[in-house]
């Protein structure tokens, strides 16, 4: 059963972004035990280790994001879902630019996967606009719509095809909650703790102002896995949300 994140709190809400070296994501991890229920295994991680990193988290105890982008012909991405959801993943992603039918598919290989195992199904995800991209990044590669537009036309294309919600930049989340409803999921990278470097993200917000806007859960990397003490930012990121 997918998680009701209406009735989780936000700080329970917050996906720890393990992009980095295993041994790194270990140590991170271990730290955050009983603190984060969510971490985030990337390309970088998982390409590394494979699907023994997932098991290894779920062991500890943590629900896993596995953020992998899916963006092939139906019949591979089928595939890769099936495969993806016996690992245990508790959500996945995949590009709403591979189109209705590659959406469906991984919906449908998606269920396959979790059956087979005795998993709940995962959450399904579609990547609308990148955050790392703007306005003129996306005109580059022939986007003639303003983001807003765009991340409106994607979301809308997700929920059509199925899909439990989007991967949006919260400065999308009002807009997108209005669009989805209240269930759909809403999950928001370029989330940064007031004072954190932007790094390569360009539509941010505060971890609080994402979730005030409608986003289900937010995505917080580099400025918990840089920090000296990761434990330390996540208490005070937990202490931002509190009452959420």
């Amino acid at each position: 059963m997918l998680e009701n994140f209406s009735e989780t709190p936000a700080k329970d809400r917050v996906i720890v972004a393990l992009d980095c070296p295993a041994w790194e994501a270990i140590v991170i991890a271990d730290a955050l035990v009983g603190k984060a229920a969510w971490v985030k295994i990337g390309m970088t991680l998982y390409y590394a280790e494979g699907p023994a990193i997932i098991s290894l988290f779920k062991r500890r105890g943590f629900k896993v994001f596995l953020d992998l982008k899916f963006h092939d012909i139906p019949n591979q991405v089928q595939g890769a879902a099936r495969s993806a959801a016996a690992t245990g993943a508790d959500m996945m992603t995949m590009h709403t630019l591979g189109g209705t039918a590659m959406m469906r598919a991984a919906v449908e290989g998606a269920g396959q996967g979790a059956r087979d195992r005795g998993y709940d199904e995962p959450a399904t995800l579609g990547i609308t606009v990148l955050t790392s991209m703007d306005e003129a990044a996306l005109a580059e590669v022939g986007v003639a719509r303003g983001v807003p537009e765009q991340v409106r036309a994607q979301a809308l294309l997700a929920q059509s095809s199925g899909l439990t919600g989007v991967v949006a930049s919260p400065q999308e989340a009002r807009m997108l909650r209005e669009l989805l409803g209240q269930e759909a999921f809403i999950v928001t990278p370029g989330v940064r703790p007031a004072g954190a470097e932007v790094g390569d993200q360009r539509r941010i917000a505060t971890p609080r102002a994402a979730f005030e806007a409608g986003a289900s859960h937010i995505v917080v990397g580099r400025p918990i896995t840089k920090a000296p003490s990761p434990a330390d930012v996540f208490d005070a990121i937990a202490a931002e949300l509190e009452g959420l």
